[in-house]
């Protein structure tokens, strides 16, 4: 297996610079990874094509405003994403001081420990990590790191979001609500869980009288999901590791609906990733508890709780097309991409969903 054989030809046209106008509105392609067959509906019917009873597990991590934009006395500019909170440090009343990860740009000369200024918000790079990260101290007044955030942060958009973007651009998109999950809860992730931008309240109500389950877990989605797998043999890619946590109400959730037999739908790759990494750890079962990831579903991975899977269409050779890859078989999912490419249905973060249905086996 190399990753050249997850690659595929997607015209730039085909990736979504902006959503559908309404969340379910969006072009769903149902595929059974048993049959082979393809049906194509859009969101809103759903739950005409869900298993009976089924358990909806969805991802409730929020994105935050991570980037953060300034000028340097010199008068370069410059820009942090901020990745991982290290550390919350003694601060005086009504001021803040904490230490996070941050990918940089335009920062490359400033020397360790130097002051810069950013949105009322005063920084200092305390270390210089692999990967292009750095280790900085974040400081000011008003009480909250991640309120200032709020006010002066922008919504760490898609890097192909952008760049589509600059090929067509758009007006009259509110980023901060459509880039966001309407049960988006805790702050931590730098990326959407994007097939859960697909859903209304509506249609979550809608579930639950025709007696699907809901359950949630929480993992905090990290820059990694955008970095492509650049060695020729994937085995020799790592994840980055990301944390979750699987409360006892979803694990009872998760149990009950293995006990009986009912199926369990994934809603995104990063739910598939909690599930199997905390059955992985646990003999089979998923347990509650706070744990970070960096497993990497590949063919031939097994999978041992998911049985369903709700998801976007994902970047050539990326770990994302891999693990659907993994799931429902790639010549299956190369086939059903470029069949949806032909048909028009859009791509990546803003574009069309998949329901990723039947047996595998």
């Amino acid at each position: 297996m190399q990753t050249a054989d997850f690659d595929y030809v997607l015209p730039p046209d085909r990736v979504a610079a902006a959503p559908a106008a309404r969340r379910d509105q969006s072009r769903l392609l149902v595929l059974d990874r048993g049959t082979g067959a393809r049906k194509h509906a859009h969101f809103f019917e759903l739950l005409e094509h869900l298993p009976r009873r089924a358990l909806l597990v969805l991802n409730d991590t929020r994105v935050f405003p991570a980037r953060v934009r300034g000028v340097k006395p010199t008068g370069g500019a410059f820009e942090i994403l901020l990745v991982r909170r290290v550390a919350i440090e003694p601060a005086p009343p009504g001021t803040f001081r904490e230490v996070w990860e941050a990918l940089t740009r335009g920062l490359g000369g400033t020397a360790l420990g130097k002051t810069l200024a950013a949105g009322g918000i005063e920084l200092q790079v305390l270390e210089r990590l692999a990967a292009g990260l750095a280790r900085i101290a974040l400081s000011g007044t008003g009480g909250a790191l991640l309120d200032r955030l709020e006010q002066i942060g922008e919504m760490p958009l898609p890097p192909y979001i952008e760049a589509a973007r600059r090929r067509a651009p758009v007006s009259g998109v509110d980023d901060r609500a459509r880039y966001q999950t309407v049960f988006a809860d805790e702050a931590g992730a730098v990326a959407a869980p994007t097939a859960g931008l697909h859903f209304t309240p509506e249609l979550l109500e809608a579930a639950a009288r025709a007696g699907h389950e809901i359950a949630r877990v929480t993992l905090h989605v990290g820059p990694g999901t955008f970095r492509p797998v650049e060695a020729e043999d994937p085995g020799a890619h790592r994840m980055d590791a990301e944390h979750y946590r699987v409360s006892p109400e979803a694990a009872g959730a998760i149990a009950r609906a293995r006990g009986e037999g009912r199926r369990i739908v994934a809603v995104g790759t990063t739910v598939v990733r909690t599930l199997e990494a905390s059955a992985q750890a646990h003999g089979g079962q998923v347990v509650a508890e706070q744990a970070a990831t960096d497993l990497f579903l590949v063919p031939g991975s097994r999978f041992q709780v998911v049985t369903d899977l709700i998801t976007n269409f994902h970047l050539p050779r990326s770990t994302l097309l891999m693990l659907v890859a993994a799931f429902a078989g790639r010549e299956l999912v190369l086939e059903t991409y470029a069949e949806a490419v032909r048909l028009g249905y859009r791509f990546y973060s803003y574009g069309d969903a998949m329901l990723i249905t039947g047996s595998g086996e």
